[in-house]
């Protein structure tokens, strides 16, 4: 195993979605998606400064299949802001698949970050939403000194990507922690995805190497 990092004040966890629709048994489960839990609570006591997200759609979002005449889910749309794949109904807002697993524990998290709420516009980064509106989730990290961050979440190939990406743009650090993570896995996109946060600085870890860091430091 690699050197363990020694997490500090300047360390943000993202943990990216961990909703019943993205769990077994929800309208969009990702395959084992309810192995990341333990792993999940673990980090999030490590961490000083912890965000968690929520995809949080209005009834009748642009991003649902059910939402176009003639269209079914995984069909790909072009937007206005560009190409969106159509997705099953999943988190809409209030409904008991958009809240967090019950067994996700995340009480320490200072903020909580609920996307896709435009019923035009979908966000699978936490940074930003689909056509580049800023969520203010960089700034409000600069604000508290953040310099590094570290994405755990669902799904790997989709939103948590996507979040790693924005936050390497943004400037951070940014590190992956892949058994804290679980993907969609479809048509090559887990592979793709990995290869394009390679190529922008992604740092891909486990969590032993945050744990064993914390464990020497905190």
């Amino acid at each position: 195993m690699a050197e363990p990092f020694v997490i500090d004040a300047g360390d943000a966890l993202v943990v990216i979605d961990v909703q019943n629709d993205f769990l077994p048994g929800g309208a969009l489960a990702v395959t084992d998606g309810d192995a990341i839990l333990p792993n999940v609570n673990l980090l999030a006591r490590a961490f000083e400064n912890v965000v968690v997200t929520q995809d949080w759609h209005p009834r009748g979002h642009a991003s649902f299949a059910s939402s176009h005449a003639g269209s079914k889910p995984f069909d790909v749309m072009e937007l206005p802001y560009g190409n969106q794949v159509l997705w099953p109904d999943h988190c809409v807002q209030g409904s008991p698949g958009a809240r967090l697993h019950p067994e996700l524990d995340v009480d320490r998290a200072f903020a909580i970050l609920r996307k896709g709420a435009n019923p035009m516009i979908d966000s699978y980064s936490a940074f930003a939403e689909a056509d580049g509106l800023t969520t203010g989730l960089a700034a409000l990290l600069r604000a508290r000194g953040i310099e590094r961050v570290f994405v755990c979440g669902l799904a790997t190939d989709f939103c948590v990507a996507w979040s790693a990406l924005d936050a390497r743009a943004a400037g951070f650090e940014t590190f992956v922690i892949e058994d804290a993570c679980r993907a969609i896995d479809a048509d090559g996109s887990l592979a793709a995805a990995w290869s394009r946060m390679t190529a922008a600085g992604v740092r891909r870890i486990k969590a032993e190497e945050v744990r064993g860091r914390m464990a020497n430091g905190g």
